[in-house]
């Protein structure tokens, strides 16, 4: 998901994605971050489209651990639920 999708999924309006993730959630996108950026160093890619396919390269690195561990937990990793359980007064 793109982080707005992300956002809406998990009801969030102005608060920070990464403080109201799980310890897993905010561990495969470090695992993403952290892959693209190694990547990065070593193929110094230039220009927008050599540095979007690093990003998708990254990010597929981390999807394919997400399926991974999902897969031998038997559930989804995911989860709408908010760390810090902001409740909205309307």
């Amino acid at each position: 998901m793109k982080a707005h999708e992300y956002k809406t999924y998990k009801g969030l309006r102005k608060e920070s994605l990464r403080d109201n993730m799980n310890d897993l959630e905010i561990l495969l996108t470090d695992i993403g971050e952290t892959a693209t950026r190694e990547l990065a160093k070593k193929y110094n890619p230039i220009g927008l489209s050599q540095n979007k396919e690093i990003a998708y390269r990254g990010g597929n690195i981390a999807k394919n651990t997400r399926n991974d561990l999902e897969k031998e937990l038997g559930n989804t990793i995911i989860s709408s639920e908010n760390n810090m359980n902001i409740k909205y007064l309307e």
